[in-house]
This record gives structure tokens, C-alpha cells and sequence, in this order.
């Protein structure tokens, strides 16, 4: 078993703010997250018109941790600086941020900033297992973002296809530092602005990634558990140390929603 040496911080920091503290770890043992390296950002901007705040920026009324997720039952989601944070607690275990209420055809906004190389995703339709549809946030290489797919029970059944004319970004030239055109629009380590709109009893997601049209897809049949049309909005983190860089965050604000007919 390694072994972990903190060494103490400077005389009289402790009556203030606390210094974190600098860690030695031994083989195989990684760093915990540490809320206290992070500092307010800028004031988030007013949410569009039409659109309902689903996050009052001051704690998780509105919002359940899942006790099931099959990536993990962390309990790690805060609020902190008018943020949602979310990170893997125990290293490895992911968990879900699950809406109280359900929703069916909608349109969702929300800011984002994680740290390079953590999985996250938005959920829909979804089961507090989180079994549902996806819209994946793949922050780390190789990773793909605003794509739309199944996740958990239904991974690998929807066939979304692009809506014929839908006027998507193209995949980036071959040989450039990346062939996915939501990676493309991303800006990484600085807030990004995420919109998604579903409608349909057979899915339909639209996503937009800074204004960018990603995708615009509908699945081939409702592949939802027991066909359900309408459930909760989830915000995910991926369990698994592959997915996730130690000590590392997802930050969420300014989450809005507009409900559709």
C-alpha cells in the first residue's frame, strides 16, 4: 500500500482560508479533489427569453442524486460560486444529478466548464439508473461531443440518424488535431454554451455547441425503457478512473429550460 505525506501548511494560514496542502502519493494512489483551489468565475449571463431557471444557484432544490446510477453513487455534486460541481467520489465512481421533475418535449440550456479530460453527458428520458438517452460531453481525448445516443440498457440500440438538410457543422479536415465537429466548437478550459431541444414521442434531439449545430437526429424507434415519453433530465459524471483526471471537476450554470408543446 503507498503511502500518503502531507506536509503541514505555514504558520497561521489555518486561521483563514486553509492552504491545500501539498501531497506525495505513492504508487497506484491518486490526488482527492479539493474544493479550495476553486475561485469564482465571472457573473453568468441572463438566460434567454421563455426560458425557466432550473438551477437557483444557491443548492440542488429542484435536483436528487441518484442512490442507483450504474456509474456510481458519489455523492460529490456541490454548489459552489453560484455553480453546480461534480466530481468522481470514491476516485473511479461516477454518479448522476438527476431533475425531481420530468420533462417530454423541452428545450435545455446550460453553460459548462469542465477540466480537461473528465466524461460527463446530458441524460434525457431517463431511469435513475440512468438508463436513457444521451447527449455526450466526452471532455478528454478521443471524445466526441453533442453526439446523440443510447446509454446503459439501451447503449448501442438507437440508431439516430441526421435529419435529411439539416444544416450540421462538417467533420473537420482529416489530419487536424480533431475529426469531431463538436469537439471543434469547444472551448477547452473556458465556459461553453450548451443547447439542446427534443421533441417527439420517437426522440429528435437538436444540439447546438456555441451556436454551432452539432447534430440533428431522430432515433429509428422509441428505445426508452418501457417506451416512456417523457422523464427525467440527468447530468452525468462517468465513473471509471479511464474517464476521469484526478482531482478533476464539471462545472454547470445557467441551466434553463423552455417546455414544448
Amino acid at each position: 500500500m503507498g503511502v500518503i505525506v502531507v506536509a503541514a501548511a505555514a504558520a497561521g494560514l489555518w486561521a483563514q482560508t486553509p492552504a491545500v496542502p501539498e501531497v506525495t502519493l505513492g504508487p497506484g494512489l491518486r490526488p482527492v479533489p479539493d474544493y479550495r483551489k476553486l475561485v469564482a468565475e465571472p457573473p453568468a449571463p441572463e438566460l434567454p427569453d421563455g426560458f425557466t431557471s432550473l438551477f437557483n444557484g444557491r443548492d440542488l432544490t429542484g435536483w436528487r442524486i441518484s442512490s442507483t446510477a450504474r456509474h456510481g453513487v458519489t455523492p460529490d455534486f456541490h454548489v459552489m460560486h453560484g455553480m453546480i460541481l461534480g466530481t468522481q467520489r470514491p476516485l473511479g465512481g461516477g454518479g448522476l444529478l438527476l431533475t425531481e421533475r420530468s420533462y417530454r418535449n423541452f428545450e435545455l440550456t446550460m453553460e459548462v466548464k469542465p477540466d480537461w479530460g473528465n466524461d460527463s453527458g446530458i441524460l434525457f428520458r431517463t431511469t435513475p439508473e440512468g438508463v436513457a438517452y444521451q447527449i455526450t460531453l466526452d471532455c478528454l481525448p478521443g471524445g466526441s461531443m453533442g453526439r446523440f445516443i443510447g446509454e446503459g440498457g439501451i447503449q448501442g440500440t438507437v440508431s439516430a440518424t441526421t435529419i435529411p438538410g439539416a444544416a450540421v457543422a462538417p467533420a473537420p479536415p482529416a489530419g487536424g488535431p480533431t475529426t469531431d465537429p463538436g469537439m471543434a466548437a469547444w472551448k477547452r478550459e473556458d465556459w461553453n454554451l450548451v443547447r439542446l431541444r427534443v421533441t417527439g414521442d420517437v426522440p429528435r434531439a437538436t444540439v447546438w455547441i456555441n451556436g454551432q449545430l452539432i447534430t440533428d437526429a431522430i432515433d429509428s424507434t422509441n428505445h426508452a425503457v418501457g417506451g416512456m415519453v417523457e422523464g427525467p433530465i440527468a447530468l452525468q459524471v462517468h465513473g471509471g478512473a479511464a474517464r476521469w483526471q484526478p482531482g478533476g471537476f464539471w462545472r454547470w450554470r445557467n441551466l434553463g429550460i423552455r417546455e414544448l408543446p
